[in-house]
């Protein structure tokens, strides 16, 4: 169906981004491409599109695939008929059944006579029965931008299809759909995403590198296993390396000691002796240059041990190089924090909520807030937080120390570096050289420290969260995260999922990413429905 031969990318100013990428999309093949953020994954995704040309290499097309990007800004000023590419096909049909049956006409329609129904089913099937094909995309949430894209399938009905990020707008209920899509479709897939209950529906995982792209012929699930082993396999050669090391410094160290036992038994030999100044000089030179040669071949074995071992500790996975470090809530395990009795919120004049909202936080808890887009979950956290006040109903809130963390990561100032961020949350007078030291603990090297918050990925934001709270004099009683998820890939996800589970506190979190929710020990759910479901 589609080939790609040695592709590479480069940017415009020349810096590499991915090179040696072989890959062949077979008919019904289900394909994940997963890899770190920024390594190129929607580039790539763009270059099989056709909608990018690659620096190098050769894109061998027997079937042009149909694309849904992950972000719809472009399109928000067409009509959903033309960000489908469908405009011309229904004007042409709605002219021949006018009367005006012209060859243009016909040659545009191609005896697409069901292009119509075609579309009410796929709108209706993705839940979108109130959006006209006439309706500007920009008028539509993130949500409803993907499903319009999503439906766009069923009209086309192509052989290839290309998802970037598509559950990363998605309700519960949405996402649902989306598995089933990817379960019984006959059409070929490649999708880029960081939901894991998705990557285990696909049949194939191809992890994109720098280097190369690796294909491991399984789900997420079989792809996790295997890196398991090779990262095991991996810290393994890291040990032997160390210990190798550490024996070459000794054995380097004895060398130098028994030489220079000898040198001074020698010397005194030869004073005992009597010999000759001049001889003496010959034989004390001799034995400093016999000491040198010995002293080189040490430092050449020390130096290559050091050297490979540098080269191993540069593959180890970012989770493995971290160190997290929370402190615990100062708050006693159980301690009553947040009562809602009977509380509902309006816009207007209707009540958000059908069934008034009834439910208790304590200290140690952790919540998942569900429900539909649009239910009222971000509404609910601004009544926890004291934010905003119940319409009705009575609500209790204990003093506390809270964060809320939504999914642009608001509390990081984009006009501070990163330094000058983490130096806002130094409420406990550390020293400059220790919070150094914890930004290094976060990946955030020598290198990163005078970079603009701005220019910053959504993991690398999330990180400086993370590493922000832990410079704080105390930890935060509790800490409410807004799909947290969303725009992370999964090594991100996972560092995430660390940090949280060293995490001692209150956590409330709204997120549709049932596989993240189960890793971080969710212990009870607060569901939301709203009256126009």
């Amino acid at each position: 169906m589609l080939t790609l031969q040695n592709i590479s990318y480069r940017h415009p100013n020349n810096n590499l981004l991915f090179d040696n990428v072989h890959l062949t999309i077979k008919r019904h093949d289900k394909i994940a491409l997963i890899g770190n953020n920024g390594v190129g994954k929607s580039i790539l995704l763009k270059i099989i599109a056709g909608e990018l040309h690659p620096s190098e290499g050769q894109r061998i097309v027997g079937t042009e695939p149909y694309y849904v990007p992950q972000i719809f800004g472009q399109y928000n000023q067409l009509t959903i008929a033309q960000a489908l590419q469908i405009e011309d096909k229904l004007n042409a049909l709605n002219e021949i059944l006018s009367g005006n049956v012209t060859e243009n006409n016909l040659t545009v329609l191609n005896d697409d006579w069901t292009i119509e129904e075609r579309c009410s089913e796929a709108l209706n099937c993705w839940q979108l029965k109130d959006v006209t094909l006439m309706q500007k995309l920009g008028t539509l949430s993130g949500g409803q931008k993907t499903k319009v894209f999503l439906a766009g399938i069923f009209i086309h009905r192509p052989e290839l299809v290309l998802l970037d990020e598509p559950s990363n707008h998605l309700d519960t209920a949405s996402r649902q759909l989306l598995y089933d899509f990817i379960e019984s479709t006959s059409s070929a897939l490649i999708v880029v995403s960081h939901d894991r209950k998705l990557l285990n529906l696909l049949d194939t995982v191809c992890e994109l590198s720098q280097r190369e792209i690796t294909v491991y012929s399984g789900n997420y699930d079989f792809y996790a296993a295997q890196k398991q082993i090779e990262n095991h396999a991996l810290n393994q050669d890291l040990q032997s390396k160390e210990k190798a090391l550490r024996k070459a410094k000794e054995r380097e160290r004895e060398t130098a000691e028994r030489q220079q036992k000898r040198d001074t038994r020698g010397k005194k030999k030869q004073e005992k002796a009597g010999v000759a100044r001049i001889m003496m000089n010959t034989l004390r030179n001799n034995a400093e240059n016999s000491t040198s040669k010995i002293k080189n071949v040490h430092a050449e074995k020390i130096d290559g041990i050091s050297q490979e071992l540098q080269e191993l500790r540069l593959t180890l996975p970012d989770i493995d190089k971290m160190k997290f470090g929370f402190d615990n809530s100062a708050l006693h395990k159980g301690k009553i924090l947040f009562t809602a009795n009977d509380i509902n919120f309006s816009y207007n004049t209707q009540a958000l909520w059908i069934e008034n909202l009834n439910f208790q936080i304590t200290s140690g808890e952790r919540i998942a807030l569900k429900g539909k887009n649009g239910s009222g979950k971000t509404t609910l956290i601004k009544l926890i937080l004291g934010n905003i006040e119940a319409r009705t109903g009575t609500v209790y809130r204990a003093e506390n120390n809270s964060v809320y963390i939504d999914q642009d990561y608001s509390l990081i100032d984009n006009k501070l570096k990163v330094y000058e961020q983490a130096q806002q949350f130094n409420t406990s007078a550390l020293q400059e050289h220790e919070i150094k030291i914890r930004l290094s603990r976060f990946l955030f090297t020598k290198e990163h420290w005078d970079k603009s918050c701005n220019a910053l990925s959504g993991g690398e934001k999330m990180r400086l969260m993370l590493c922000c709270l832990t410079i704080n004099k105390q930890s935060p009683d509790m800490i409410i995260l807004d799909e947290p998820t969303n725009n992370l890939d999964i090594q991100n996800i996972e560092i995430l999922t660390a940090a949280i589970n060293e995490y001692q506190g209150t956590l409330i979190v709204v997120s549709h990413d049932e596989h993240f929710l189960k890793q971080i020990t969710i212990e009870r759910t607060i569901s939301m429905a709203f009256p126009h479901t």
